[in-house]
């Protein structure tokens, strides 16, 4: 598993930010410190709370110039829905091919919905040098992350 102090590992995975864009890492290192914020699927209880709660709280993450994504396996198609149903006013990136699930090591199968490898809910903070500067991995798919610690670890993480 991804820890602090470790490169992040890049990856390059299509963004639904309203349109249906690329979106690789290495190339986003000028948007940081960036809040990867993995969650198994859209529209799931847990998941548009947890999105949600990140939209709420945006302004607090632009105060300081950190971006936020979320991540998950579904398609761009489907997370562009979720963020115009949600009133998502961040990218959020589809590893529907679930590379990145397994680079940062954060995948999980759901087996009492027979769904396999979707991302635990997880939230990386990486600086401008790439590396992870907070992580936070839970294997319990009703656990959300902690908002205010994620938001003090992306402002240590600023330049």
């Amino acid at each position: 598993m991804v820890s602090v102090g470790d490169d992040a590992p890049d990856f390059t995975v299509p963004l639904a930010d309203g349109s249906i864009g690329s979106f690789t890492l290495s190339d986003r290192l000028d948007e940081a410190p960036l809040v990867l914020a993995f969650f198994p699927a859209a529209f799931t209880p847990t998941c548009t709370t947890e999105m949600c709660t990140f939209r709420d709280r945006l302004s607090e993450f632009e105060a300081i110039d950190a971006t936020v994504y979320g991540i998950s396996i579904d398609t761009p198609f489907t997370l562009n829905e979720f963020r115009a149903q949600n009133d998502l006013n961040f990218g959020l990136l589809s590893d529907a091919n679930r590379t990145t699930l397994d680079a940062y090591d954060v995948a999980m199968d759901f087996e009492r919905f027979g769904v396999d490898d979707v991302a635990k809910r997880a939230v990386f903070v990486v600086d401008e040098d790439g590396t992870v500067t907070y992580a936070w991995v839970s294997d319990d798919p009703g656990a959300e992350p902690d908002y205010d610690a994620v938001a003090r670890a992306a402002d240590d993480a600023r330049p």
